[in-house]
């Protein structure tokens, strides 16, 4: 087996009252140039999940205020829920306060859930533009969470210090050790059928399995040993109704899945065929492809669609149309009810898996690009020809490959998707995104 190596990048939750300036601090810090990975425009509700890096280590940021939702008076009980969800997912949390404001009851409720709670907190107070408002924060001692953060999310004073404060309070890197199974995390939306899934394949009712959604528990592991394959199944448990939290189910899965997927291999991505592909499926799957995760669709309850001559067809073209540019998935349809398929489906993910950790010598890759490339080179700009005269895969984990060129800059987004499509066609990485960079030979 290929070592596999499992970086735990850590969930930063940035909670806080309404109109505290959550999101422009999450929009500050993911646009940052030196802490920007990667944003996703549609991801998760508005733009409020995104994968950052300060200092060379990453995380995952989760802006919470989008999902407040209703009038005024409800707001204190949506930012209570808002609030103990993330405390429940996050390894590391920034409380956004309002130094124009100064302190407010809704900021001591929040405090009060923080102070109870077993993880670091950074209090960031906001709007601080001056040395007046500078003086002005001192109140904020008054929460009980110890040393504050004076920052102005729309100008980025002071969120490079906060940064530094808050990874190293991120769990340490864990490396997996070489002869670890492979995981595949089993995700979806709510009531998509993924317990159901993994009892039908383990033959075992080792999981509630209700009509409410939901309803799993914790995220659990099962060892998978069958015809001939080994590997951990992981029920994401993503979107379990707490006893105490009557929680957005939505939000839940999300921040549970952002978990699940980033320690997977392979993300199996459960949707309801009676539903058809929703916004929130859309969300799961791009968390899984921008986390660099194989992914494979597995379309439930197949056996509960009328079916015409061209349904397949329609239904998978929906669904490819939807996850454009990304299109190089393999989709399942299956019945965890009816067991049809389901073993499909495992197969389809060691293969996705094989795929993710294919490397490819680097004499076959330039022997197999190098002539499709000199047939339809990059277009010239500025009157200069771009030429590209080597390739070679990068020792990472997940499959990303570098062409030599004499001006890179000047190779545009469709001439990337041109190289990707190519090397997809000639060696099979159905499932698995890769990265394509352009260098300076």
């Amino acid at each position: 087996m290929q070592p596999n190596f499992l970086f735990m990048s850590g969930i930063v939750a940035i909670v806080g009252r309404p109109n505290v300036g959550k999101s422009t601090l999450f929009n500050r810090l993911i646009q940052r140039r030196e802490a920007i990975v990667d944003s996703i425009s549609g991801v998760t509700r508005d733009r409020h999940y995104g994968k950052a890096d300060w200092n060379g280590r990453e995380f995952s940021l989760i802006d919470t205020g989008g999902y407040v939702v209703g009038s005024d008076d409800i707001f204190e009980q949506e930012i209570d829920k808002q609030v103990e969800l993330a405390i429940d997912e996050a390894d590391v949390l920034i409380f956004v306060v309002d130094v124009e404001v100064g302190v407010t009851g809704m900021d001591e409720d929040v405090a009060k859930l923080l102070r109870q709670a077993e993880k670091p907190v950074f209090v960031a107070v906001n709007k601080v533009d001056d040395a007046t408002r500078e003086a002005n924060a001192v109140e904020f001692y008054a929460l009980g969470l110890g040393e504050y953060y004076t920052i102005s999310s729309i100008n980025g004073s002071g969120s490079g210090e906060l940064l530094d404060a808050v990874v190293e309070a991120l769990p340490e890197f864990v490396e997996k050790e070489e002869d670890e199974l492979p995981r595949f995390a089993v995700v979806g939306r709510p009531n998509a059928g993924k317990s159901s899934f993994i009892n039908a394949l383990i033959g075992e009712d080792r999981y509630i399995v209700t009509d409410i959604a939901g309803t799993t528990r914790d995220s659990i592991d099962t060892r998978y040993n069958r015809f001939g394959f080994e590997f951990n199944l992981v029920d994401t448990a993503g979107i379990r109704r707490k006893a105490k939290v009557k929680e957005d189910l939505e939000f839940y899965s999300v921040m549970r899945s952002v978990r699940a997927i980033e320690h997977a291999d392979v993300c199996l991505v459960v949707i309801d065929a009676t539903r058809g592909f929703e916004g929130q499926d859309s969300n799961i799957f791009w968390l899984a492809e921008r986390n660099k995760k194989g992914v494979v669709i597995l379309v439930n309850k197949w056996d509960l669609v009328e079916k015409e001559t061209n349904t397949i067809r329609d239904f998978e073209r929906k669904i490819r149309k939807e996850i454009e540019p990304f299109t190089d998935v393999p989709i399942v349809f299956m019945s965890a009810l009816t067991k049809q398929r389901i073993y499909k489906a495992i197969e389809t993910a060691v293969e996705v898996y094989n795929n993710r950790s294919k490397k490819i010598s680097t004499s076959k890759l330039n022997n197999t690009m190098l002539p499709l490339i000199e047939k339809t080179p990059p277009p010239a700009a500025k009157g200069k020809y771009v030429k590209i005269k080597y390739c070679t895969q990068l020792p990472t984990p997940t499959p990303q490959f570098a062409f030599f060129a004499n001006l890179p800059q000047y190779i545009k987004d469709p001439y990337r998707r041109f190289v990707e499509n190519k090397l997809r066609e000639n060696f099979d990485f159905n499932g698995v995104p890769i990265q394509v960079y352009f260098r300076k030979k």
